[in-house]
């Protein structure tokens, strides 16, 4: 069970990360993970409302660090 939350905590936000370096779109990124949320969800994988806030927080989280990571680079190429 606390493999679940753990999780809950860091890969929805890593994937937010990942799908935004693949599609060069933050918010494309965010759509496919809280559609991968979704999903699992709809499996019956998250079974506690705790663990969907986790998800939530950690999709903030790694959607704000996605934009970041955007302003860091701009400013790198200038």
């Amino acid at each position: 069970m606390a493999l679940k939350y753990i999780s809950a905590f860091f890969l929805p936000g890593l994937l937010v990360l990942f799908f935004t370096r693949v599609t060069y779109n933050r918010v494309i990124g965010l759509i496919l993970t809280v559609a991968l949320i979704a999903a699992s969800v709809y499996k019956g994988y998250t079974d506690t409302y705790w663990l969907i806030v986790i998800d939530a927080f950690s999709l903030t989280a790694g959607f704000w660090y996605a934009q970041v990571l955007k302003n860091k680079m701009k400013k790198s190429n200038s």
